[in-house]
């Protein structure tokens, strides 16, 4: 009788079991290499690589090599870690300014044209010759004070804290109804602990005596007030900071204003859509419109989680191909807005119970679209329903086009906005035909275009796209580019 063991083809088998394993360790040891390279160039020079918009940061070797084999439904190749090991090393010897880059675009252009260069130093030397030598944009960071610290408020806190560093935008305070030692031992452990974002990657200790939260070595004062001018920031050595209002209590200038007469506050940003005059900006598409006078405007908006995730795809669709007219329907995950059970509310059908209620509601998200991109005014309706999970949104639009396409170049044409360009940070390209929401809890894309469920009429002119978007961190990380932006302290980039 021949045992298992004494089968060559059970041998053969094992045999490439342990070569795969083998392979396997072989590259997670040069992942835990890179991860070193990784926080030597985030902590000595204020250089962040990412990949492929992926923040890399503080991740797991395991993450960052499953990040380089998903590559290959991003760039058609899977790419390996020991490449962007000895890339990274190369982009530490050179005397570049705070920068982003994008170490997926390198490791793909590395495989493609490395016969043409000596070696990796000599490559990365040509392709980063534009911040060689570059001064940083700004000379240090800028104080941030968060009024209020609810979903958006928390999430803004430990992006600032993790991908900040304290070298860009220094978060000083954190403003709330009342900071009594219950109050505050109770938002550090909110701060600790997310149902759906999992514990904070970090460490974040409470003073209930000095009033205090130390987080990540950043010491943050925890102050109350009952109106925004109340507080006298610089008495916490807090000047000209950006106050972002996560409370949503206050959207026109005139109550917004409130903040700039408290001392110590040089400009405010609202992290909701804006009433009046204030400018509603979706990062990426208009940030940079010439009309925002950033100098001397006090007061922004970041628009909504639903306006930053639709945007950036509506604009490269009226810039490639127009659209005459269309619809969006958002469905979107139930907000602190609504009841747990049964209830008053002053708003129609949101009194029912959220958990357990598909709840039909209305979104100013279609108007809010034509304030960023004005050639949409009057074109488009929108309405939403608010459905029982917890986080992440779909946004559904059925849009009539000014040209005919296909469904192979329509897709092609959101791939390219997301692969090029300046809406690389806003647009994800997702190709997996088995995507649900909770695939997408902590994108940090504004938006991810669901390529295999896109629908184009036979007449090429009407077509069904779907946007998913993490409602609460995808929204949190363009308010985040924005607040930089806002604040002049972005670094140079390469993506």
């Amino acid at each position: 009788m021949t045992t298992d063991a004494g089968n060559p083809r059970n041998n053969n088998h094992f045999e490439e079991f342990a070569q795969t394993l083998d392979s396997w360790i072989v590259d997670e040891k040069a992942g835990f290499e890179f991860i070193n390279i990784l926080g030597k160039l985030y902590y000595d020079k204020s250089i962040e690589l990412i990949l492929f918009r992926s923040q890399i940061i503080d991740r797991s070797s395991s993450v960052i090599l499953y990040k380089h084999a998903y590559s290959k439904n991003t760039v058609g190749r899977a790419l390996h870690i020991q490449d962007s090991l000895i890339l990274a090393s190369a982009i530490y010897e050179l005397d570049i300014p705070p920068a982003r880059i994008d170490i997926g675009r390198l490791n793909f252009e590395w495989t493609q044209e490395e016969d043409n260069y000596p070696g990796p130093a000599e490559f990365v030397a040509d392709k980063l010759k534009d911040l060689i030598g570059k001064k940083a944009p700004y000379n240090k960071p800028v104080d941030v004070v968060l009024y209020g610290f609810g979903r958006i408020g928390r999430l803004v806190a430990r992006e600032l804290i993790i991908q900040g560093n304290g070298t860009q935008l220094n978060v000083r305070a954190i403003v709330t109804r009342g900071n009594d030692p219950e109050q505050i031992e109770k938002r550090a452990s909110l701060l600790r602990h997310d149902s759906v974002h999992g514990p904070f990657r970090g460490v974040a200790v409470e003073d209930v005596k000095e009033k205090t939260l130390t987080i990540n070595g950043h010491t943050v004062h925890m102050l109350a007030a009952n109106a925004p001018e109340d507080i006298d920031y610089t008495a916490y050595g807090i000047h000209d900071a950006l106050l972002i209002d996560n409370t949503g209590i206050y959207k026109d200038r005139e109550s917004l204003g409130r903040h700039l007469k408290a001392k110590g506050i040089g400009k405010v940003m609202l992290t909701a859509p804006a009433k009046g005059d204030i400018p509603n900006i979706v990062y990426g598409v208009n940030h940079d419109n010439q009309e925002i006078d950033y100098k001397n405007e006090t007061i922004f908006s970041a628009a909504s989680c639903t306006t930053n995730a639709i945007v950036p795809v509506l604009y490269v669709i009226e810039d490639k191909i127009g659209i005459e007219k269309g619809h969006l329907e958002t469905i979107h995950a139930y907000t602190n807005d609504q009841n747990l059970t049964d209830n008053y509310h002053k708003k129609p059908r949101r009194g029912r119970s959220a958990p357990i209620n598909m709840v039909l509601t209305s979104t100013g998200a279609g108007g809010a679209a034509a304030k960023a991109i004005p050639s949409l005014k009057g074109k488009l309706t929108a309405n939403a329903v608010r459905v029982p999970i917890p986080n992440v949104s779909l946004a559904i639009l059925s849009l009539t086009l000014k040209k005919k396409t296909t469904l192979e170049d329509f897709n092609k044409l959101l791939r390219e906005a997301a692969l090029h360009g300046n809406l690389v940070e806003q647009i994800r390209y997702s190709v997996s035909p088995e995507s649900v929401s909770t695939d997408f809890i902590g994108d940090s894309c504004a938006g991810i275009f669901d390529s295999p469920a896109t629908v184009v009429s036979a007449d090429g002119k009407n077509v069904v796209l779907y946007v998913w978007y993490d409602n609460e961190f995808g929204y949190t990380m363009q308010v985040f580019r924005l607040a930089k932006h806002i604040a002049g302290v972005t670094r140079v980039n390469y993506y």
